[in-house]
């Protein structure tokens, strides 16, 4: 674990200075004015996958912004199943209850290895506190999470099984680019689209047969876009 203070990392320490995602952090438009005479300490920290960053109800002292990785915030139903209610990926915040004094909403898990920023809530009053420009920031993100849990429902939570499947490769595919997406066990997948593993096994074996996907290495995948858009539609 690496730790910097504020200060140092705005103005970009080796490593931030690299960071793919400085401009999406949550100081991005503010000054360096904003941070004089603070002496708090971000961490710079690694996740393994399969890491609980936070467990549901306990309290909340720190906000986190993912660098790289893909981060699952699930909720415990109360017949003891687990449901992923979202998926966070690079330059998202978590964990913004904290703000709030509030313990976190959901657990929070790391689906691949992941570089993850910590900032404690007690840097976020201060810099709030002489700073109009980061409640405008915290605004932002607070609508963010509500667009994310607004997407969540209507696109990976209705329609057929089929249906939420191709669009969760779509989502997962995002803006990179490319054909390339990177799936998760079938469990997750089942707790992310609210169907069985078992359905979900059959279907990506499915889309497999078909050449709507083809695999690359283990939950790796090339994907026919257009083909997956077509059946998200059904």
């Amino acid at each position: 674990m690496k730790v910097k203070k504020i200060l140092a990392a705005w103005r970009g320490e080796p490593q931030c200075e690299k960071c793919q995602v400085r401009h999406l952090a949550l100081f991005s438009d503010l000054a360096e004015s904003d941070f004089m005479g603070l002496h708090l300490h971000i961490e710079d920290l690694e996740f393994p996958a399969g890491t609980i960053i936070y467990h549901a109800d306990e309290p909340g002292r720190a906000l986190f912004t993912i660098r790289s990785g893909v981060v699952k915030l699930v909720q415990c139903l109360p017949n003891g199943t687990q449901r992923i209610v979202r998926l966070l990926r690079q330059g998202s915040t978590l964990g913004l209850e904290a703000v709030l004094g509030e313990p976190y909403r959901h657990a929070a898990i790391t689906m691949q290895d992941a570089l993850i920023c910590r900032i404690p809530a007690t840097a976020i009053h201060q810099l709030n506190a002489q700073s109009p420009t980061l409640y405008t920031q915290l605004m932002r993100r607070w609508q963010q999470s509500v667009e994310q849990a607004d997407e969540w429902l209507t696109f990976l939570s209705t329609g057929t099984a089929r249906a939420r499947v191709a669009r969760l490769f779509l989502h997962l595919n995002g803006d990179s680019g490319d054909a390339i997406c990177q799936l998760f066990g079938r469990e997750d997948v089942a707790a992310i689209l609210g169907i069985t593993s078992e359905t979900a096994c059959r279907i990506v074996a499915e889309f497999s047969r078909d050449k709507v996907i083809n695999a690359l290495s283990s939950n790796r995948f090339e994907c026919d876009l257009l083909r997956l858009e077509e059946i998200s539609s059904n």
